[in-house]
Protein backbone atom coordinates (compact mmCIF):
# COMPACT_ATOMS: atom_id res chain seq x y z
CA UNK A 1 0.00 0.00 0.00
CA UNK A 2 2.82 2.40 0.97
CA UNK A 3 3.39 5.59 3.16
CA UNK A 4 1.55 8.60 2.17
CA UNK A 5 3.58 11.46 3.78
CA UNK A 6 2.08 15.42 2.79
CA UNK A 7 5.09 17.93 1.14
CA UNK A 8 4.12 20.05 4.29
CA UNK A 9 4.23 16.79 7.32
CA UNK A 10 8.62 17.31 8.86
CA UNK A 11 8.96 13.62 8.97
CA UNK A 12 12.15 12.76 10.33
CA UNK A 13 14.42 10.06 8.32
CA UNK A 14 15.40 8.32 11.31
CA UNK A 15 11.63 7.61 12.29
CA UNK A 16 10.23 4.63 11.45
CA UNK A 17 6.46 4.51 9.35
CA UNK A 18 4.76 1.33 8.29
CA UNK A 19 3.14 0.39 5.75
CA UNK A 20 -0.12 2.33 4.72
CA UNK A 21 0.44 4.44 7.51
CA UNK A 22 -0.60 8.40 5.93
CA UNK A 23 0.84 11.86 7.52
CA UNK A 24 -0.55 14.98 7.04
CA UNK A 25 -0.19 18.38 6.53
CA UNK A 26 2.11 20.23 9.02
CA UNK A 27 2.47 16.95 11.11
CA UNK A 28 5.86 16.59 12.66
CA UNK A 29 7.29 12.69 13.46
CA UNK A 30 10.37 13.09 15.18
CA UNK A 31 13.50 10.59 15.58
CA UNK A 32 13.52 7.17 16.37
CA UNK A 33 9.46 7.71 16.48
CA UNK A 34 8.02 3.95 15.42
CA UNK A 35 4.63 3.90 13.58
CA UNK A 36 2.49 0.33 12.94
CA UNK A 37 0.97 -0.25 9.56
CA UNK A 38 -2.10 1.88 8.78
CA UNK A 39 -2.05 4.60 11.05
CA UNK A 40 -2.84 8.31 10.49
CA UNK A 41 -1.51 11.06 11.75
CA UNK A 42 -3.68 14.18 11.13
CA UNK A 43 -3.03 17.59 10.31
CA UNK A 44 -0.81 19.74 12.81
CA UNK A 45 -0.21 16.67 15.04
CA UNK A 46 3.00 16.32 17.08
CA UNK A 47 4.94 12.85 17.64
CA UNK A 48 7.64 12.89 19.84
CA UNK A 49 11.05 11.74 19.74
CA UNK A 50 11.12 7.51 20.32
CA UNK A 51 7.27 7.38 20.91
CA UNK A 52 5.95 4.01 19.74
CA UNK A 53 2.56 3.77 18.03
CA UNK A 54 1.21 0.04 16.95
CA UNK A 55 -0.92 -0.51 14.06
CA UNK A 56 -3.99 0.81 13.17
CA UNK A 57 -3.53 3.97 15.44
CA UNK A 58 -5.44 7.64 14.97
CA UNK A 59 -3.94 11.15 15.97
CA UNK A 60 -6.43 13.33 14.63
CA UNK A 61 -5.60 16.96 14.18
CA UNK A 62 -3.34 19.08 16.71
CA UNK A 63 -2.66 16.46 18.61
CA UNK A 64 0.57 16.54 20.87
CA UNK A 65 1.87 13.26 21.54
CA UNK A 66 4.74 13.64 23.80
CA UNK A 67 7.95 11.47 24.36
CA UNK A 68 8.25 8.62 25.99
CA UNK A 69 4.21 7.59 25.23
CA UNK A 70 3.50 4.24 24.31
CA UNK A 71 0.32 3.50 22.03
CA UNK A 72 -0.89 0.11 21.15
CA UNK A 73 -2.45 -1.18 18.31
CA UNK A 74 -5.77 0.46 17.49
CA UNK A 75 -5.65 3.71 19.65
CA UNK A 76 -7.47 6.73 19.27
CA UNK A 77 -6.25 10.13 19.67
CA UNK A 78 -8.62 12.82 19.10
CA UNK A 79 -8.59 16.41 18.52
CA UNK A 80 -6.37 18.60 20.10
CA UNK A 81 -5.29 16.05 22.71
CA UNK A 82 -2.28 16.37 24.81
CA UNK A 83 -0.22 13.86 26.49
CA UNK A 84 2.82 15.39 29.23
CA UNK A 85 6.10 14.12 29.78
CA UNK A 86 7.41 15.80 33.27
CA UNK A 87 5.98 15.81 36.35
CA UNK A 88 7.38 19.46 37.70
CA UNK A 89 7.91 21.35 34.28
CA UNK A 90 10.35 24.74 34.36
CA UNK A 91 11.54 26.45 31.34
CA UNK A 92 14.85 26.87 34.06
CA UNK A 93 17.18 25.55 36.14
CA UNK A 94 16.95 26.95 39.87
CA UNK A 95 20.11 29.17 39.15
CA UNK A 96 18.34 30.40 36.39
CA UNK A 97 19.82 28.49 33.23
CA UNK A 98 17.72 27.32 30.56
CA UNK A 99 16.67 23.87 31.14
CA UNK A 100 18.64 20.97 28.31
CA UNK A 101 17.24 17.30 28.27
CA UNK A 102 19.47 15.95 30.38
CA UNK A 103 18.04 18.84 33.38
CA UNK A 104 14.86 16.57 33.43
CA UNK A 105 13.46 13.43 33.48
CA UNK A 106 10.72 12.33 30.65
CA UNK A 107 7.92 10.27 31.87
CA UNK A 108 5.38 9.13 29.46
CA UNK A 109 1.01 8.00 28.96
CA UNK A 110 0.94 4.31 28.10
CA UNK A 111 -2.42 3.59 25.97
CA UNK A 112 -3.57 0.06 25.88
CA UNK A 113 -5.30 -1.72 23.31
CA UNK A 114 -8.30 -0.30 21.61
CA UNK A 115 -7.99 2.74 24.00
CA UNK A 116 -9.78 5.95 22.67
CA UNK A 117 -8.92 9.59 24.22
CA UNK A 118 -11.26 12.40 23.70
CA UNK A 119 -10.73 15.74 21.70
CA UNK A 120 -8.74 18.03 23.88
CA UNK A 121 -8.44 15.64 26.73
CA UNK A 122 -5.15 16.15 28.51
CA UNK A 123 -3.24 12.88 29.75
CA UNK A 124 -0.67 13.70 32.87
CA UNK A 125 1.86 11.38 32.58
CA UNK A 126 2.89 9.38 34.08
CA UNK A 127 -0.28 7.41 33.41
CA UNK A 128 -2.22 4.18 31.53
CA UNK A 129 -4.95 3.70 29.38
CA UNK A 130 -6.82 0.53 30.26
CA UNK A 131 -7.66 -1.66 26.65
CA UNK A 132 -10.68 -0.46 25.21
CA UNK A 133 -11.23 2.24 27.43
CA UNK A 134 -12.65 5.47 26.59
CA UNK A 135 -11.96 9.07 27.54
CA UNK A 136 -14.89 11.53 27.30
CA UNK A 137 -13.70 14.92 25.51
CA UNK A 138 -11.95 17.46 27.62
CA UNK A 139 -11.20 15.59 30.55
CA UNK A 140 -8.00 15.74 32.85
CA UNK A 141 -6.89 11.98 32.92
CA UNK A 142 -4.24 12.34 36.35
CA UNK A 143 -5.01 8.43 37.29
CA UNK A 144 -4.72 5.16 35.72
CA UNK A 145 -7.88 4.60 34.06
CA UNK A 146 -8.75 0.20 34.04
CA UNK A 147 -9.43 -1.27 30.82
CA UNK A 148 -13.57 -1.04 29.95
CA UNK A 149 -13.95 2.64 31.46
CA UNK A 150 -15.52 5.22 30.51
CA UNK A 151 -13.84 8.58 32.29
CA UNK A 152 -14.71 11.84 32.45
CA UNK A 153 -14.16 14.96 34.20
CA UNK A 154 -11.63 17.26 36.18
CA UNK A 155 -10.06 15.06 37.49
CA UNK A 156 -11.24 12.27 35.45
CA UNK A 157 -13.28 9.73 36.93
CA UNK A 158 -15.00 6.25 36.33
CA UNK A 159 -19.03 6.80 35.11
CA UNK A 160 -19.63 3.70 33.06
CA UNK A 161 -18.03 0.99 31.74
CA UNK A 162 -17.89 0.44 27.67
CA UNK A 163 -17.44 -2.03 25.41
CA UNK A 164 -14.72 -2.66 22.68
CA UNK A 165 -17.51 -0.72 20.28
CA UNK A 166 -17.18 1.98 22.57
CA UNK A 167 -20.79 1.90 23.45
CA UNK A 168 -21.89 2.14 27.29
CA UNK A 169 -22.73 -1.33 28.41
CA UNK A 170 -25.96 -1.99 29.98
CA UNK A 171 -26.86 -4.64 33.21
CA UNK A 172 -27.15 -8.06 32.82
CA UNK A 173 -29.74 -10.73 34.03
CA UNK A 174 -27.55 -11.20 36.77
CA UNK A 175 -25.84 -8.85 39.80
CA UNK A 176 -22.12 -7.72 38.62
CA UNK A 177 -22.60 -8.92 34.95
CA UNK A 178 -22.95 -5.95 31.76
CA UNK A 179 -24.01 -6.68 28.08
CA UNK A 180 -22.67 -4.64 25.07
CA UNK A 181 -26.18 -3.53 23.36
CA UNK A 182 -24.32 -3.35 19.98
CA UNK A 183 -22.30 -6.84 20.10
CA UNK A 184 -23.98 -8.61 22.71
CA UNK A 185 -20.72 -9.30 24.48
CA UNK A 186 -21.06 -10.10 28.03
CA UNK A 187 -18.98 -8.75 30.84
CA UNK A 188 -18.04 -9.38 34.88
CA UNK A 189 -17.49 -6.89 37.30
CA UNK A 190 -15.15 -8.05 40.20
CA UNK A 191 -13.59 -5.25 42.39
CA UNK A 192 -13.89 -2.29 39.72
CA UNK A 193 -12.65 -4.35 37.29
CA UNK A 194 -14.09 -5.76 34.19
CA UNK A 195 -13.69 -9.03 32.27
CA UNK A 196 -14.81 -10.07 29.11
CA UNK A 197 -17.21 -13.66 29.33
CA UNK A 198 -16.27 -14.12 25.58
CA UNK A 199 -18.17 -12.34 22.63
CA UNK A 200 -21.68 -13.68 21.75
CA UNK A 201 -21.77 -14.81 18.18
Amino acid sequence: MGVRIVESADVSPEATIGDGSSVWHLAQVRENATLGANCVVGRGAYVGTGVQMGDNCKLQNYALVYEPAVLEDGVFVGPAVVFTNDHYPRAINPDGSLKSGADWEAVGVTCRTGASIGARSVCVAPVTIGRWALVAAGSVVTQDVPDFALVAGVPAKRIRWVGKAGVPLEPGDEPGTWVCPTTGDRYTETDDTLTEEGSAS
